[in-house]
């Protein structure tokens, strides 16, 4: 029998527990002196986002509200942002070289380092990245995703694509020597392209990331990695797991194959030629240019020799494809370079020819589209919580992306930054 005590300190425990549940189910209020409006181009002046949970279920006047449990005074709030190509499981190569993280560290090792980088991330404004390869650490970006989504660490949703897929003997480290691990799953022929899909779809994967170009060894200039039968052979058994594609390639065949073949992205994308664009465009392809990695490894190499070519073309294919309509998504390709520095991608885009509500857009609706997740990337009755607050005006100059006061996510508070910085 349970005694007088017992039962007593049971019924306690459960009434503390409905107390509880009943105060984490009571809507959350949060003031905005101006919210980006649902076009990107304006603003909401004096609003109150209600918030259950994740959700955002109601935008209210100010005016209707006494009282609310956050105002962020005087202060610009955007949706949270999304980058579309990061790299979770590496550290800026000037702290490590690639091939030395891939043979060196364990996988364990770089997880909980990505844990950090996570909330580097997020404290950005980040608030859902698509991981674009693990380069060497398996399936650790699936482990990092669930961690998240069951509290054990902080971070962005993650989209992950797992290990990528590249031609064998055309990816580092020691690309001709297979008893090298590798930063990617190699590849030769239809029967295991396919067998690669099915087996990162099993682990995990939301995209299929594959390298449809590359160079074969360093310093070398890249080239078509896959025929164009053997790349359709990957988006077809992807698209059987129900993913998506995502193409790394830099050169106009490489990206023409990928493009004809079915992928969804190209990453990079730089050498694109009008025809080529012209195709993305009419099969609404998206581009994610990684401008910040490219200007990253310039730095890194002190803009010395040949590479310094590489941020030009970068540049210039980013211009031809903004000319010619393409659609262009946020996509930094952060772990080359610093994680938490996201946002130089946007201020990069805006350096290139973009006007910032092109280039706040291209990291909100364009990404969120990308992903296929219509409760990110906008600020509306329905839609995931998901607040950035600024201390100036990012329509006015994209460097106030910088300046994160605070970020929300499903209706957490993570940060209050109050110095601005």
């Amino acid at each position: 029998m349970i005694g007088a005590r017992t039962l007593a300190l049971l019924v306690c425990g459960a009434l503390a527990a409905l107390a509880a549940t009943a105060q984490a189910q009571r809507p959350s209020t949060w003031r905005c002196k101006r919210l980006l409006a649902e076009d990107g181009r304006s603003w909401r002046e004096d609003v109150v986002v209600v918030t259950m949970l994740s959700d955002v279920i109601a935008i209210e006047p100010a005016s209707r509200r006494d009282a609310v449990d956050r105002d962020f005074g005087d202060a610009w709030v955007i949706p949270g942002l999304i980058d579309l190509h990061t790299h979770l499981l590496l550290k800026p190569y000037d702290q490590m070289a690639w091939d030395d993280q891939v043979l060196r560290e364990t996988s364990e090792l770089r997880t909980l380092r990505a844990r950090v980088h996570g909330i580097d991330t997020l404290q950005a404004g980040f608030v859902a990245v698509r991981d674009l390869g693990t380069e060497g650490a398996g399936f650790a970006d699936v482990a990092l995703q669930r961690a998240i989504a069951e509290g054990l660490a902080t971070g962005p949703r993650i989209w992950t694509s797992t290990r990528a897929i590249v031609r064998r003997g055309w990816y580092g480290p020691s690309p001709d020597d297979p008893a090298v691990p590798k930063g990617a799953q190699t590849v030769e022929g239809e029967a295991e392209i396919r067998d690669a899909v099915r087996a990162q779809a099993a682990g995990g994967a939301q995209w299929i990331k594959v390298y449809a170009d590359y160079r074969k060894q360093k310093g070398g200039v890249a080239e078509p990695t896959f025929a164009l039968a053997e790349l359709a052979a990957l988006v077809d058994e992807a698209t059987k797991a129900g993913l998506p594609v995502a193409a790394h390639a830099t050169t106009d065949e490489g990206i023409r194959r990928a493009v004809l073949a079915g992928a969804r992205t190209i990453e990079h994308g730089g050498g694109a030629s009008a025809a080529t664009l012209r195709a993305m465009r009419e099969r609404s392809v998206v581009l994610v240019p990684c401008l910040a990695a490219n200007e990253a490894i310039v730095l890194q190499a002190g803009r010395k020799g040949p590479i310094v070519e590489r941020l030009n073309a970068a540049k210039a294919g980013f211009q031809r494809a903004l000319a010619a309509g393409v659609t262009i998504g946020c996509g930094s390709d952060a772990g080359v370079f610093r994680h938490g520095d996201n946002a130089r991608e946007l201020e990069l885009m805006v350096a290139y020819g973009m006007t910032p509500a092109q280039a706040l857009a291209s990291a909100t609706t364009v990404a969120a589209a990308v992903l296929g997740a219509k409760d990110l990337g906008v600020v509306r009755q329905g839609a995931r919580c998901g607040l950035v607050v600024l201390a100036a005006d990012p329509l006015a100059d994209i460097g106030a992306l910088r300046q994160v006061r605070a970020v929300v996510r499903e209706g957490d508070e993570l940060w209050l930054r109050r110095d601005g910085r």
